[in-house]
């Protein structure tokens, strides 16, 4: 009886040692997480604090580079200043010698432009264009 009682004893003891054990491993897997979760939260901080800071950046430059182009934009339209005096010019002839036909056909409803022209106002919309889409990027991106 007295061996059957040691066993008995043994029994709880065994499983005593198993839990502590186990709490052993529990505190060590718990500083190891407790680590990795002040880590990561440390570098995302850090990833988010730079990815703001970029986007700024990219506003700030897009927002300067939309204001300039805008105005080559403005200073590459036609003056209508110089079609307006043409025509009020034809108006004070005919109005002048009434007698005399004027010949308005060569008046041109619209004025013929340069190739070099056309291809500089294209790349000025075309570069508007992308900068504005980089600054709707960035908006997004600061919104994420």
């Amino acid at each position: 009886m007295g061996q059957r009682l040691k066993a008995n004893e043994q029994i709880p003891n065994a499983a005593q040692g198993l839990s502590e054990a186990q709490e052993r491993d529990k505190g060590d897997s718990s500083k190891f997480w407790t680590t990795y979760d002040n880590l990561s939260k440390e570098y995302d901080d850090t990833l988010l604090s730079r990815g703001n800071g970029d986007m700024n950046i990219i506003l700030t430059f897009a927002g300067l580079f939309s204001a300039v182009n805008s105005t080559f934009i403005i200073g590459m339209q036609p003056n209508p200043a110089e079609t307006t005096n043409v025509l009020l010019l034809r108006l004070i002839q005919i109005a002048a010698d009434p007698n005399v036909i004027h010949d308005i056909s060569d008046l041109s409803s619209s004025t013929g432009y340069p190739p070099s022209t056309i291809w500089m106002q294209a790349l000025v919309y075309a570069s508007l264009a992308f900068s504005v889409l980089a600054a709707f990027g960035a908006v997004l991106g600061k919104q994420w």
